[in-house]
């Protein structure tokens, strides 16, 4: 099974927005850009809503006899680790393999050593095409190397084999995920990450570093774009010479896990892409979520009163919302808007509060990213919500599909 090289993992944390998901990929499909969709639901947002791996399946499965979708498609077991796993072996053709907590854990000193001696011809001066300088190689740049990321990658590996217990290596697609930590990988470090992969036996194909700047759920990217460039660059010359040094798939590609809207990022990655002739997988996050209270707010007073209690609530419980996505979400509390203030809106000013578009001056990404964590009291409404989703639907699905067509495939996957 072999991912093709243009992907797009999409969440939907209720499962009601398959079709229009994919119906922004048939706009794309209409112009020439040929974008697989991946739908990704994790275990923690499975536990949140009270739902099971297997939703998904039938959900992409529906979705794509619906609209008779005749090119590939896959369901992504998202960020699962050793203990979270088995529920998603049955029904995923993707795992994502997270192993960022694994990182600076301490391997056997034995598999360190091997690791050294299995890489100590790169010692010296090493050349890859495509970046702009060599980089120098020593053993203890080798070991260091080794300390912070081979347990990790032994992780992977365990990962990995559980799922070849359950399945063929041929029936699914395996992506190593190190983003959720602090500190970037250089790519010196990512050329050992991907030997070690290698060595390890996963054919990974698709590889999700840690790059610099802040990835936060919803909202623009933080961070210098020119960076993110230069690294962004800098992994794909890595990657191209670590395929043909290691023998790792020859579609292996960066996976971008972009929390959502990275809008000022976007122009680079398809500048990468092109130069490079690489692929990418880009996945995002839960703003399919967003794009049904927007729907929700404009379709009637039924609608917009059901999306002002999910906010107030919310905002009353914002610390229990937001201490799970410390990490991918920046809040200034003095810019939200009080309960009593959104009562008063109507639903063109809640959706406009909420929709991210950067030059309307009522766009507030606190107020976004607010309600992006906030799918938990959604969930514990029920049927109350669900129901609602069901009811405008035709209301709904087409902010879902202009959303991601419109605001993500075509700046990253369109004609430059």
């Amino acid at each position: 099974m072999k991912l093709p090289k243009f992907s797009m993992g999409i969440g939907d944390r209720f499962g009601c927005q398959g079709v229009a998901q994919l119906k922004a990929m048939r706009l794309a499909q209409a112009e020439g850009i040929d974008v697989t969709p991946v739908w990704n639901k994790s275990y923690r947002e499975h536990s949140i809503i009270g739902t099971q791996p297997t939703d998904v399946r039938r959900q992409a499965d529906a979705a794509v006899a619906a609209l008779q979708w005749d090119r590939p498609y896959f369901v992504d077991a998202d960020h699962v680790h050793l203990k979270t796993i088995d529920g998603f072996l049955e029904c995923s053709d993707f795992f994502t393999l997270d192993v960022a907590e694994a990182i600076e854990q301490a391997a056997p000193d034995d598999d360190i050593e091997a690791f050294c001696r299995r890489n100590e011809r790169f010692i010296g001066t090493l050349e890859i095409p495509g970046l702009d300088a060599p980089f120098t190689v020593t053993r203890q740049d080798i070991k260091r190397i080794a300390d912070k990321f081979l347990f990790a990658v032994k992780e992977a590996g365990r990962i990995y084999r559980r799922i070849l217990e359950q399945r063929p290596a041929d029936a699914f697609v395996t992506e190593v995920s190190m983003d959720e930590t602090d500190i970037p990988q250089s790519p010196a470090e990512m050329f050992f990450i991907l030997s070690a992969i290698a060595a390890e036996g996963i054919p990974a194909q698709t590889i999700a570093p840690r790059f610099s700047g802040r990835f936060n759920k919803g909202v623009d990217y933080v961070g210098d774009p020119a960076q993110f460039e230069a690294e962004f660059r800098a992994d794909i010359a890595v990657i191209a010479h670590a395929v043909k040094t290691f023998g790792l798939p020859d579609n292996l590609k960066l996976s971008v896990h972009s929390g959502s809207d990275k809008f000022s990022i976007y122009p680079a990655i398809r500048r990468a892409m092109r130069d490079f002739n690489a692929g990418v997988h880009l996945k995002t996050a839960g703003t399919t979520w967003l794009e049904e209270l927007i729907g929700l707010a404009l379709a009637d007073a039924e609608g917009l009163d059901l999306a002002k209690a999910i906010y107030a609530e919310s905002l009353a419980h914002f610390d229990d919302l937001c201490a799970p996505y410390a990490a991918v979400i920046d809040i200034d509390k003095t810019r939200l808007p009080s309960e009593q203030t959104v009562a008063d809106w109507d639903g063109q000013r809640f959706a406009a509060a909420l929709r991210h578009d950067p030059t309307c001056d009522d766009y507030n990404p606190d107020f976004r990213q607010l309600i992006h964590v906030g799918y938990k009291i959604a969930a514990q409404m029920g049927t109350r919500y669900t129901d609602r989703l069901t009811r405008f639907a035709e209301q709904i699905g087409p902010h879902v599909t202009d959303n991601i067509y419109r605001r993500h495939i075509l700046p990253v996957f369109g004609a430059a």
